[in-house]
């Protein structure tokens, strides 16, 4: 299945100010999309696919972070990309949406937009697939689940309504990343997830979620009466808790498999290793 979503979202913290949240998640019938498509800030979520050139989504987020519109950033680097006809980019900024969908993508491809998300995909079984994913977050969205959670929800819509149409390739992955303009003394562990191969990408991207969830939970009954929060992953040095939590430096970072993919091979994706760090097919 390649398909993924991007969303932006507004919300109160518990100091009750405005804070934006951004997310994104993908899965598709090839290992280790998470090291080529999926990337997030604190200033918005891009999705880069099909015949994946990375460094559309590294770039696109640098953009943002430096302060570009997404639609300027997106389709600026579109515009320089001799393979722009073969990619799939989409994204969130805090004002705006952008999705593109080249004509040289494999059937079934396309895109989708609301007011906060976008979806895409391509070599899906139809267009009911962008749909349900989309559908499924409108109909939880802003939701008292965490984003993480409602962004599996979605995929998962996709996976059920047919996903990617390639059967023969049983080995696949999904990902998710969220990040938010809030500060926190203590890293969120389930914001920042990948599979990078298996047979079941959406239930074992859920069960990575419901642990790690799990996981911070028991951290924080232990450590509820301590006046310090060095063992909750406070660290801003990388340095480790004495109960082996890596020090998330307030990013919500959650530990992940390296596949030692790198940005010239691809994933879901084709990768085109001829060319700017473009994937295969995806």
């Amino acid at each position: 299945m390649t398909f993924s979503i991007c969303v932006r979202e507004e919300y109160t913290d518990e100091d009750g100010d405005r804070r934006t949240r951004f997310g994104v998640a993908v899965t598709t019938r090839l290992p280790g999309v998470g090291t080529l498509c999926p990337f997030a800030s604190e200033h918005g979520a891009v999705a880069t696919q099909s015949l994946v050139n990375v460094e559309l989504g590294r770039k696109g987020i640098e953009y943002l972070d430096d302060g570009l519109a997404v639609e300027d950033a997106l389709q600026s680097l579109l515009n320089a990309d001799e393979g722009a006809e073969q990619r799939q980019l989409h994204g969130v900024d805090a004002d705006g949406t952008f999705a593109f969908s080249g004509g040289e993508c494999n059937d079934w491809y396309g895109h989708t937009s609301g007011e906060n998300y976008t979806v895409a995909g391509n070599l899906l079984t139809g267009e009911a697939v962008v749909e349900a994913v989309a559908s499924t977050y409108e109909s939880d969205a802003f939701g008292d689940a965490p984003l993480s959670e409602r962004l599996v929800d979605a995929l998962a819509a996709g996976h059920e309504a047919g996903g990617d149409k390639r059967d023969h390739l049983p080995v696949q992955s999904a990902a998710l990343k969220v990040e938010t303009t809030e500060e926190r003394e203590v890293g969120t562990y389930y914001d920042d997830l990948r599979v990078d191969a298996t047979e079941t990408p959406i239930a074992d991207l859920r069960e990575t979620f419901e642990e790690a969830r799990r996981g911070q939970e028991i951290l924080m009954e232990e450590y509820a009466d301590e006046p310090a929060d060095d063992d909750l992953g406070g660290e801003t040095d990388g340095e480790a808790s004495d109960d082996g939590a890596e020090g998330t430096e307030d990013t919500g970072e959650t530990g992940t498999l390296d596949t030692g993919a790198d940005a010239d091979t691809d994933a879901d994706v084709g990768v085109d290793a001829d060319a700017d760090g473009d994937a295969a097919d995806d």
